[in-house]
């Protein structure tokens, strides 16, 4: 068979995939921030004037250092994991925080669902850095 007739015959089934492929849908922000409210402000705080409560702030946490806000008191096993906060590591540890740096203080059973934590960190994305004190 040649390389048109290929086409041809491939073509058809082409728009029938593209076509009924789910859309990657965005990340809702308002979503993520109910999601932080539910599961994660008990221990953690966002905002202008968030401090380290049971957990460390989450102010402009991407691009962060673990284990590295002066404010809270980090296992040991954190301060040495040497992970930098990006969606990947995030994501991770989202899912399970002892798979991701065993012997960490975080007491959480795990996010899996994708698209609820899409949602989570779209709203982490979302803050703006705390101003200097």
């Amino acid at each position: 068979m040649n390389k048109r007739a290929c086409f041809v015959l491939a073509w058809p089934f082409a728009c029938l995939v593209a076509c009924t492929a789910p859309a990657v849908q965005a990340a809702d922000v308002a979503k993520g921030q109910r999601l932080f409210v539910l599961r994660c402000a008990s221990c953690h705080a966002v905002g202008p004037s968030a401090r380290a409560g049971f957990g460390p702030q989450l102010n402009a946490v991407f691009g962060r250092h673990a284990g590295s806000t002066p404010d809270f008191h980090y296992s040991p096993a954190m301060v040495k994991s040497n992970i930098v906060w990006n969606e990947k590591t995030l994501t991770a540890f989202l899912d399970s925080p002892g798979g991701l740096v065993p012997g960490t203080k975080m007491r959480f059973w795990g996010m899996s669902d994708r698209r609820q934590v899409g949602d989570l960190l779209a709203y982490l994305r979302s803050i703006p850095p705390a101003p200097a004190r």
